[in-house]
């Protein structure tokens, strides 16, 4: 049986996180250098600040999956969910609802209710999985929960 751990994500992961992500668009130097400059605050999204959290969940000691988001101002809201990645074969095995979970917990942490997510309009697994866990359209490219605490409220 696979046993699927989540932890906070440390800049070591930042390699295998760029791998996920590079999998789907990009180059792994891209995303090392994007997602190391985010962990250390060197890259800031717009109207992003300081506090942000990344999740990293493992499936044998293998990274499959990560989760980033920060506090912000950006289209008036509290948080924003930055990326959210899971490796091809992991896919809808639960992991990525398990990490938006997560950061719905740690927004709630940080008094952030307004969370926002930037999400390509034709793309329909990510528009879908953010309607089914509460999230709405605000316009074209962002869907938004206007409370996040309704991610840990439909997860239980």
């Amino acid at each position: 049986m696979t046993t699927i751990g989540y932890r906070i994500a440390q800049p070591s992961d930042a390699q295998a996180m760029a791998r996920i992500r590079a999998a789907d668009w990009g180059t792994v130097e891209f995303w090392s250098a994007r997602i190391s400059g985010y962990m250390s605050g060197e890259h800031n999204p717009q109207k992003a600040l300081a506090p942000r959290i990344c999740f990293a969940a493992v499936v044998d000691d293998l990274a499959a999956g990560f989760i980033a988001g920060h506090l912000t101002r950006r289209h008036d809201c509290d948080g924003e969910l930055q990326w959210i990645s899971v490796a091809e074969s992991h896919r809808r095995t639960g992991i990525a609802a398990e990490l938006l979970r997560l950061l719905a917990v740690w927004f709630s942490e940080q008094n952030a209710q307004k969370v926002c997510v930037d999400v390509e309009p034709e793309n329909t697994a990510a528009r879908s999985f953010y309607a089914r866990h509460g999230a709405e359209p605000l316009n074209d490219h962002w869907f938004v929960w206007k409370n996040i605490r309704d991610v840990l409220r439909l997860s239980d």
